[in-house]
């Protein structure tokens, strides 16, 4: 207790007196979870000041030998970058790493996310869609190199809220065909809410703090607490590909990425969907000019004028376009290095405040409140603010065609883009359009499913040539 008291958090122990034996240890096991109140404290000033000096930097586009992309590269090209992923897969090399501690509360349930059906004709989930790319792509390395027993290592971190529903959803359904011993669940981390000048931890009921999930930059330090690292090491993994849950298009564990990293040698890449116009809201991968490293900033960030400023090598795209999409690739050695380095000083990522309506106890009442206007803060890292750290040469980033790989579940209905009638669109669409350049007949205005265990990427569909498809056939 003196610790926090110290800290300025005497409030927390207000009512302490008055709680059950039970509920002490509740409150205890929470702030038994902050290792060092003052610092969190003087963390969160930080990350107030932080804020205040976003857009004071300037931007420019990454340099050439950083950048490649699959839309304006040679098939050739492409093509020797997926062997030489499937190599690694091969070789056991590669592990998926996903982000998952969401629950679909904006799409209406509590469930996880990735538990959600999209509405395909298969009425598949997220999750069922993405082990089936794993199945998949473990089958087309064993084709490649038949002496092999390629299993790919899926990681997946979920949250409080999310680990228990996520792993009863896995055992109900099998495991999708995967083995059991090739899935290891982690759980991302919380933080306290704090009063809006950031010098109070705010409290949801006499005997607990409001913790709000530390934001996919958290991963790092679930990786730390989970003994990930340890886990690379043992199982001989040198490849680690990332990506998020809500991605209905996403290529998990995707040979060319990886390929694309493994031959240039970068340490950590990223892929990049083209920004669909100017006035997209889309976090961008650029070069922060003053410290010649890679870094991403928010929309909100850049000028106008710099946002619909055309590229002066082709006045078509615009200058700035490498949309984030939070698909990243990461060497082993790399992660080990930043970990350590983490792990033994005081530096750490960037904290990020939103300002946010939290539920909580009134400090002054002790009564519980709803506000109507934003009252504290929410504490959260961002996955990316490790981009900096990273030698501009050791950096890649790799632009992508969105309608093949990206197309994220966000919204509900009601919302225009980013839903599941739109996931479900562009699902189809993309297997439908393998159905037709591989002759299959599929009338105007139906579309088909192409499951993931029939093609990773539109391979292998020569049998579908001269049959003919009707609306919701499932292939």
């Amino acid at each position: 207790m003196d610790s926090f008291v110290e800290a300025g958090q005497a409030h927390l122990f207000k009512h302490y007196g008055s709680l059950s034996d039970q509920e002490k240890k509740h409150l205890e096991l929470q702030l038994s979870e902050i290792e060092n109140p003052k610092n969190l404290v003087a963390t969160v000033q930080e990350a107030i000041q932080f804020s205040k000096s976003a857009g004071e930097k300037s931007f420019a586009q990454l340099p050439k030998q950083s950048t490649s992309s699959t839309i304006e590269q040679s098939k050739e090209h492409l093509d020797r970058w997926f062997d030489l992923g499937l190599k690694a897969i091969a070789n056991n090399e590669v592990a998926v790493l996903l982000l998952a501690g969401g629950q679909g509360t904006r799409l209406g349930c509590s469930d996880p996310k990735g538990c959600y059906d999209i509405g395909l004709p298969s009425g598949k989930t997220l999750f069922q869609i993405q082990a089936e790319k794993i199945l998949k792509v473990q089958q087309l390395a064993k084709e490649k190199h038949p002496q092999s027993e390629p299993t790919v290592q899926w990681y997946i971190m979920t949250s409080g809220a999310t680990r228990e529903a996520t792993e009863s959803h896995f055992a109900k359904m099998n495991n999708f065909g995967l083995k059991k011993d090739q899935i290891t669940f982690f759980n991302q981390g919380t933080l306290p809410c704090f009063s809006l000048d950031g010098s109070k931890m705010l409290m949801s009921s006499k005997s607990a703090i409001c913790e709000s999930p530390d934001g996919n930059g958290g991963l790092y330090k679930a990786i730390v607490k989970a003994n990930l690292v340890e886990d690379f090491h043992k199982k001989h993994i040198k490849h680690i590909h990332m990506y998020c849950v809500d991605n209905c298009l996403v290529k998990v564990a995707d040979p060319q990425f990886l390929g694309f990293a493994i031959e240039r040698e970068f340490a950590l890449a990223t892929k990049a969907v083209r920004k669909r116009d100017a006035g997209e809201s889309v976090g961008l991968i650029v070069l922060d000019e003053q410290k010649q490293r890679p870094c991403v900033i928010e929309y909100s960030e850049i000028s106008p004028e710099l946002a619909q400023k055309a590229d002066p090598h082709d006045p078509a795209k615009l200058y700035l376009r490498a949309a984030n999409i939070v698909n990243h690739y990461y060497s082993v050695d790399l992660l080990e290095q930043m970990l350590d380095k983490w792990t033994s000083s005081q530096e750490h990522l960037p904290f990020h405040i939103a300002k946010k309506k939290i539920p909580s106890l009134d400090l002054e009442t002790g009564e519980f409140v709803k506000p109507e206007e934003p009252n504290g803060i929410k504490l959260e890292q961002f996955i990316f603010d490790v981009f900096p750290s990273v030698e501009l040469d050791k950096f890649g980033c790799l632009e992508v065609e969105r309608a093949e790989e990206f197309s994220p579940l966000k919204n509900n209905t009601a919302a225009a883009n980013d839903n599941a009638h739109t996931c479900k669109k562009h699902y189809l669409e993309l297997g439908t359009k393998w159905v037709r350049e591989q002759g299959g007949i599929v009338p105007e205005g139906a579309f088909v499913e192409v499951s993931g265990l029939t093609s990773y990427h539109g391979e292998h569909m020569e049998f579908v040539k001269g049959k003919e498809y009707k609306d919701g056939d499932q292939i």
